[in-house]
């Protein structure tokens, strides 16, 4: 079996980031979602919450799992999970050299595991996490960019107009 895993903030979870793991899916025979903490980031919601959303809204696509690894560095789960490869997904240039830094990191730590990285349609390109929090902070309705259950979190979190 072919595993592989995909690793972010996924604060919250994003249609984008829906999208990227929809695509492992059809390539992959299992593809585990995880919900990892990056150390630069200043976190919303905890891990179990941005795993409940992913779980939510991936909840008809067999083949994927949901996992929260805050404390874990990519490899080692990677190794754990027997995942052969890590997923990223990649809007722009930008993403691309981030990317590309990532991937030669960790190919250095785990020479088995390639890092394969999946382009964004055009209507994901420009979406962002930090944007889309950035957006909801000003009341904007941020519906159109996240699955329902965290756009419904996000809405109630920062108590804006558009809670439900």
């Amino acid at each position: 079996m072919t595993i592989a895993l995909f690793p972010g903030s996924f604060d919250p979870i994003t249609n984008g980031h829906i999208e990227t793991a929809k695509k492992a899916a059809e390539i992959f025979e299992k593809v585990y979602l995880v919900a990892m903490t990056n150390t630069s980031k200043h976190y919303l919601f905890s891990p179990g919450e941005r795993a409940d959303f992913a779980r939510d809204a991936l909840k008809d696509v067999a083949n994927i799992e949901v996992l929260e690894k805050p404390d874990e560095i990519t490899v080692d789960l990677a190794h754990e999970l027997n995942a052969k490869a890590i997923v990223r997904g990649v809007r722009n240039s930008a993403d691309f050299r981030y990317e590309q830094e990532i991937a030669g990191i960790n190919k250095r730590l785990a020479p088995d595991i390639n890092t394969i990285l999946l382009f964004s349609s055009p209507e994901n390109s420009f979406v962002a996490s930090s944007m889309i929090k950035e957006l909801a902070k000003f009341d904007k309705d941020v519906s159109q960019f996240l699955p329902e259950k965290a756009a419904k979190a996000l809405r109630r979190k920062l108590g804006n107009e558009y809670a439900e």
